[in-house]
Formats: structure tokens, sequence, C-alpha cells
């Protein structure tokens, strides 16, 4: 993030409104463990190329553990992307995740269809 200064000025106003901030597609890209230091943000959201194969691949799940512990600790909330099986929600479930965003809960819905 270019300017962190302006950043945290934003999401703070934002906050300020009510609005809950993310810090999205956590562990990949330019998601970064200072973001979590230094920017005021209410949830982590942990990349899907982690959970797709959390039940199966030792690393992804150590690593997953360890994002949700250090959330946590930081009292950040914890959602999953990328949840596409019971198994997976389970673990997940069993590991302390908050939230799970994926295919096996639900597809994306066009507004309109939501019920109110």
């Amino acid at each position: 993030m270019v300017n962190t200064r302006n950043a945290m000025n934003v999401i703070t106003e934002l906050r300020g409104e009510g609005i809950r901030i993310s810090v999205d597609d956590f562990g990949t890209g330019y998601s970064s463990l200072a973001y979590l230091r230094d920017l005021p943000v209410h949830d982590l959201k942990i990349d899907k190329s982690f959970v797709v194969n959390v039940a199966h691949r030792t690393k992804d799940f150590s690593i997953v553990r360890s994002i949700i512990d250090l959330a946590h600790n930081l009292d950040l909330r914890v959602v999953a992307e990328g949840i596409e099986s019971s198994e997976v929600c389970s673990l997940l479930r069993d590991l302390g995740c908050d939230e799970g965003q994926g295919f096996y809960l639900g597809h994306p819905v066009p507004p309109a269809d939501l019920a109110a």
C-alpha cells in the first residue's frame, strides 16, 4: 500500500460510519503482516488457495491454523474463502474460523434474487 497514512485515515473514517473493513486474500499478493499491525481492520479473509486443500495438505493446514490463531490474537474475525466441501467447512469450524464463503455454502446470486 503506497500511502499507508492516507489509507489509515480513510479506514478510520469508514469505521466511524459503521463499515466493517477486511483484509482480503490474506497470504497472497500484496497482503502483509504490516497491514495487520498498522491498519484498523475488523476481519481477515484467508485466500482460497490455502483453504481448498486444507484437509489434504499438511502445509495448507498449518498455514490456515496459524492465520486463524494470529487473527484471533489480534482480535480480528476470520473469514475463509473458497469453501467447497463439507469436510473443509467442518475442519475450518473446528479450527475456530468465524465465517466462510464458497460454493459449498452458497452460489453467488444477483441482488434482485436475495430475500428481503
